[in-house]
């Protein structure tokens, strides 16, 4: 939820014409220095971050993370990390229908279009200027003004203008996903001053993010989409600003990107050793297992392996004896997130937060953990996992400030310790936890008649998992055999991944298992997470369904914290009251990225702290491709 991207064309363009002289009226003249003096109660930047501390100062010539004499050329083919295995159009700007991976979104962006700035992931929040050169934030915050670069163009040669960014707003706030729309609901509108500045209005009073929320969304091309329907799920290659452009591709099969030579920001310092390989492919396999086989056969060149018993037992291949497959394990510095089996509330059984925690008392990670994932992994207990703002131990006075208003309405436990998974001792028998799930279960009127859980109206609780892949399915089987022995009927429902996406679109399931996670300093995009708005709309990441006046008010806590130290507070207040619902059972994490190569790339001396930067830093190497035979 970090960056955007999209895709737009340009026939005409319209150019402001700004004269100063008598033949401007008095009002006109007024309202112009307004706007100036607006802009002037501010300092203008090269870059932007939440808490205005930046690493890169304004000359500096390229992120410490690159090879800034990277080669450009060669072919790197690897899968998408998306599940999802087919795609009918390239706009991932729109709820409808499967986009092909790489045309936008959180994961994938950068490639078709560019922004008016750029993050740096060796920085927790910073951005830096690509589109605009540079940008000022009022002093009241309720507004930003980017400055943009004369020489910005859409692959077509066209200029890119602040026309172009006001109708992005515009439409994104219109017809764009759901996930955006909530984003970009405390942004008011965009205006162009003139053909290269356009100033953002805000509102509400969580303005910290809204600035590097809006200098980081695609720019769309007015001129393509007054002449293509944007909401329209097309296979014509859209037209983009950025350093690729959508190359060969068959629907459901692959898709790849070619590195354009006339690529108008190739040399500035925000991407100077960036996008060095010629063509990007995405290869799409029905299942990860299958894809796993087609690289050892050398179909495609890298892999990231999220499957540990894969990692751990599937690699012992001669390609990997002969050192032409290399296995490295990169560290992630990010938050590992959420992932785990969430329960949807809009059904009614899962209504009660103690049949919520008895589904998570039921779970024996650390079975699972030693049967299925040959000890890769670490219990997730928290929503911001692997990061300081994970709540531990008690309360600070600080976090108590923020929690006390709702003491009343909250649990109890959100005043102790944060909730924690129970632990067992691995072993496969871990009846204290099961103990404690049938007294919950008890307790909330489900009781045991004939072996078999019902309430008072005779109704048996039954839950369905909902699934897409084999892999899952190891891993819900025994968890789904020890919700029988509870007396809970417990059923696993495969369909493929592009049901699975829109069933879950549309809420349609009633355990899921996701991950989604957050920035290093969460933003406007928390609201798609837990606010109540966002649960009733379609395609949130809102899938538990949660909808607490609490949590909604802790959420602009998040928004509105001036300080590290304040997000931190506010973010660990807020994930007391989030374990404390149970609201899913948390799964694991690694703090790692497994990744598989055929040894022909080549990587700078320097990782950035959040982010693999694969794609957008590596290499093609000719010397070592050229002893793999190419």
């Amino acid at each position: 939820m970090r960056t955007y991207e999209a895709r737009k064309n340009r026939d005409a363009r319209r150019e402001y014409i700004w004269r100063a002289g008598a033949l401007l009226s008095a009002l006109f003249v007024t309202a112009m220095l307004l706007l100036a003096g607006s802009a002037d109660a501010a300092e203008r930047r090269h870059g932007l971050s939440s808490f205005g501390t930046l690493k890169y100062p304004a000359e500096f010539k390229h992120f410490d993370y690159v090879n800034p004499d990277a080669p450009k050329g060669g072919r790197l083919a690897t899968m998408p990390t998306s599940s999802i295995n087919t795609f009918n159009h390239f706009n991932a700007f729109i709820l409808r229908g499967d986009a092909a991976f790489g045309s936008g979104g959180p994961y994938d962006s950068g490639f078709l279009f560019d922004s008016l700035m750029v993050r740096a992931m060796d920085e927790p929040d910073a951005v830096y200027g690509l589109v605009a050169h540079s940008a000022e934030v009022a002093d009241d915050k309720l507004s930003a003004t980017f400055y943009l670069r004369t020489e910005a163009r859409f692959r077509d040669g066209t200029p890119l203008t602040a026309d172009d960014v006001v109708f992005t707003l515009d439409k994104l706030k219109k017809d764009g996903h759901p996930r955006y729309q909530m984003m970009l609901r405390d942004v008011v509108s965009a205006a162009a001053v003139d053909p290269h500045t356009v100033r953002y209005t805000f509102k509400g009073e969580n303005l910290r993010d809204l600035p590097l929320m809006v200098a980081q969304l695609p720019i769309f091309s007015k001129a393509f989409y007054t002449a293509n329907d944007f909401l329209k799920e097309s296979l014509d290659p859209p037209l983009g600003s950025g350093p690729y452009e959508v190359g060969e591709f068959r629907q459901g099969t692959f898709v790849s990107y070619n590195r354009r030579k006339d690529y108008w920001a190739a040399d500035l310092p925000v991407n100077r050793g960036r996008y060095n390989f010629d063509t990007i492919r995405f290869e799409y396999y029905r299942d990860r297992a299958v894809g796993l086989e087609a690289f050892k056969a050398r179909a495609y060149d890298l892999r990231e392996e999220f499957t540990s018993k894969s990692w751990a037992t599937e690699y012992d291949v001669p390609a990997v004896r002969e050192g032409k497959i290399v296995k490295l394990t990169l560290p992630d510095g990010r938050p590992s997130g959420a992932q785990g089996f969430f329960l949807n509330m809009r059904r009614e059984k899962f209504a009660d937060s103690r049949v919520r925690k008895a589904l998570d008392y039921a779970f024996d990670f650390e079975w699972t953990n030693k049967a299925l994932f040959f000890g890769l992994y670490t219990r997730t207990a928290s929503y911001f996992e692997n990061s300081d703002l994970k709540a531990e131990g008690k309360p600070s006075d600080a976090e108590l400030a923020l929690l006390e208003p709702f003491r009343d309405k909250l649990p109890p436990e959100v005043f102790g310790e944060p909730y924690t998974p129970p632990v067992t001792d691995g072993s496969g028998r871990f009846r204290p936890s099961i103990r404690e799930a049938s007294r919950l279960l008890d307790e909330a009127g489900w009781k045991l008649d004939g072996g078999i859980r019902k309430n008072a109206k005779g109704e048996t609780l039954d839950v369905e998992f909902l699934i897409d892949d084999p892999v899952t399915e190891r891993i819900v089987g025994p968890y789904a055999g020890r919700l029988s022995d509870l007396g809970v009927k417990a059923t696993l429902r495969r369909v493929d991944p592009t049901q699975e996406q829109e069933r879950i679109r549309r809420y349609d399931f009633e355990i899921s298992t996701q991950r989604y996670s957050l920035s290093q300093t969460p933003g406007p995009e928390v609201r798609a997470f837990w606010n109540s708005e966002a649960g009733k709309e379609d395609g949130s990441y809102n899938l538990s369904g949660i909808a607490d006046p609490a949590i909604d008010a802790l959420i602009d806590k998040v928004l509105a914290a001036k300080s590290r130290d304040e997000l931190r507070t506010a973010c660990r207040a807020l994930d007391r009251v989030l374990r404390a619902g149970h609201y899913w059972v948390p799964q694991w994490y690694k703090a790692a990225h497994n990744i598989a190569m055929w040894d022909k790339f080549a990587r700078p001396a320097v990782k950035p702290a959040y982010d693999p930067a694969i794609l957008d830093t590596w290499w093609y190497d000719a010397d070592k491709a050229a002893k793999l035979g190419g």
